[in-house]
């Protein structure tokens, strides 16, 4: 497949870090959140088996946040998520499906609340701050809503407990999952949270400061050379094993949280007000017409730039393939696909023509390991 270079602009922002992974042998960017993310540092396998087995400094600053603040930020902040928060917490991290009034998903960020009157919304791939905006405005909400100026590394893999005990001290690695607080490098002080996108452990880093980020970047290497570590970026094998869904990719607004298997981060019962509460009770009333299944192929091969037809034996469509790679651990093609209603039941025969031949699979659970 040919490639092209991204022209950089104002528009498409890099990032604090660029300048250090592109030293370091950056190989492809995508564009997320109207900023730049590393994509590739050699091959994906390679990129694969490595943050399984050790462990990898992400620069994921793409990963914005929108800071709500004021009386009424919570009130705010639950109108948009199906979750209930009511029972939230100072210092947690909450994934939160975003959806708009017909229970279209808008985004699945993490939302972190940093006291009751204050709360960052960690972005998927989408535009956010005008949704909420719009909302705030709509509703007359007392609140005040920027982008802050912060820009996420996250350390990955199996040995970032002991990379980051050696940089923060024992008591990083008593953080539960999805729990965060504030642990000091350089004179600063930086919001770290037990969380990131694989399945494979670590934390993420939130830096408000890019001078005292950089220097941690570069601490974090030198002292991470012992647990042989290396750059790295969320691995579209790793994750797709894992069952992490993609905004954008996965799913988008045509999609609903139930048709995305979100069911546990549904409230439609408790008392609080969100956006498309009646919409997403009607939804389950009716029952799904599509939902997100595994498949697996038995082909070795695939490049899925576009959603791919999964048909029937009679060549009926009967869902859409929306991320697909190799797997080395099944040793063949896995993906994630939107079924129909009758189609995504377990061991479902599937057909596709992939890299220009039909190919045969069947469809399984998520997440695949």
């Amino acid at each position: 497949m040919k490639t092209f270079s991204i022209a950089k602009s104002r528009r498409l922002r890099d990032t604090p870090y660029t300048s250090r992974i592109e030293k370091q042998g950056v190989t492809a960017y995508t564009i997320y959140n109207h900023m730049l993310l590393p994509a590739a540092f050699g091959t994906l396998e390679d990129s694969y088996h490595h943050l399984k087995e050790h462990v990898q400094v992400w620069d994921v600053a793409a990963e914005r946040q929108v800071e709500i603040s004021g009386k009424d930020s919570a009130k705010l902040v639950q109108l948009m998520t199906c979750r209930d928060l009511s029972k939230s917490k100072d210092g947690r991290c909450y994934y939160c499906p975003i959806i708009d009034d017909n229970g279209g998903l808008i985004n699945d960020p993490v939302v972190l609340r940093l006291n009751k009157n204050k709360w960052w919304v960690s972005l998927a791939d989408s535009d956010v701050i005008l949704f909420a905006k719009g909302l705030a405005i709509g509703n007359k909400f007392d609140v005040k809503i920027v982008e802050p100026d912060v820009d996420i590394m996250a350390v990955q893999g199996p040995k970032s407990f002991n990379l980051m005990e050696k940089v923060f001290g024992d008591k990083i690695v008593n953080l539960k999952f999805f729990g965060f607080d504030y642990f000091e490098f350089g004179g600063d002080k930086h919001l770290i949270a037990r969380s990131g996108w694989s399945k494979q452990g670590g934390y993420e880093i939130y830096v408000e400061h890019n001078d005292s980020g950089l220097k941690l970047y570069d601490h974090l290497f030198e002292t991470g050379k012992d647990f042989y570590i290396k750059p790295g970026c969320p691995n579209l094998i790793e994750r797709i094993e894992s069952g992490l869904l993609s905004y954008g990719n996965d799913m988008d607004n045509g999609d609903n949280p139930y048709e995305c298997g979100f069911d546990k981060y549904i409230n439609i019962d408790s008392d609080v007000d969100f956006l498309g509460k009646e919409k997403l009770k009607q939804i389950k009333s009716d029952g799904i017409k599509k939902k997100l299944m595994g498949v697996k192929f038995d082909t070795d091969k695939i490049s899925l730039t576009s959603s791919l037809d999964l048909t029937d034996q009679n060549n009926k469509i009967i869902g859409e393939l929306r991320s697909a790679c190799y797997s080395p651990h099944f040793k063949k093609v896995i993906g994630i696909a939107m079924m129909k209603k009758d189609y995504w039941n377990m061991d479902q025969d599937v057909k596709a023509k992939i890299n220009g031949q039909n190919c045969t699979g069947k469809v399984c659970d998520l997440p695949f390991i």
